[in-house]
């Protein structure tokens, strides 16, 4: 089935986020890859935190009216992904599976808020939760 645009919300500020997002590809018969930066506001972001996602623990892929989280959200850009090159081939082999995705993507997003951590990034908060404003 084809779509006509595929939104992938993430934080731009994260270099690792930042690196992955702008390497992978969705094949052709999919439909069009769009990048939303999760620190701007708009649409996007409004449906994400109306739905509760908090978007500091996981990207989020908006696929036709369905809104994919965290290691779904891997998942499913592995299944839509092309296999153009090397990148795009071993994204696809480890997440084609969703029990592998629910599996690597825990490890991943730690490294991720280490790194944060470590550049003293602010979290984006979209939920409003109190507490620390930095990873």
């Amino acid at each position: 089935m084809k779509y006509n645009e595929i939104l992938l919300i993430y934080d731009r500020e994260c270099p690792l986020c930042e690196a992955y997002c702008r390497r992978v590809q969705i094949g052709e018969a999919a439909g069009s890859l769009r990048l939303v930066n999760a620190r701007d506001a708009g649409e996007a972001m409004d449906e994400i935190t109306a739905n509760g996602l908090d978007i500091d623990q996981g990207m989020v892929l908006k696929v036709g009216d369905v809104l994919y989280y965290g290691a779904d959200a891997i998942h499913m850009l592995a299944l839509l992904s092309g296999r153009s090159d090397v990148f795009n081939w071993l994204n696809y082999w480890i997440f084609r599976s969703a029990g592998r995705a629910r599996l690597v993507y825990p490890a991943l997003r730690f490294f991720r808020n280490l790194l944060l951590k470590l550049l003293r990034k602010r979290r984006v908060n979209n939920l409003g939760l109190p507490g620390n404003p930095r990873f």
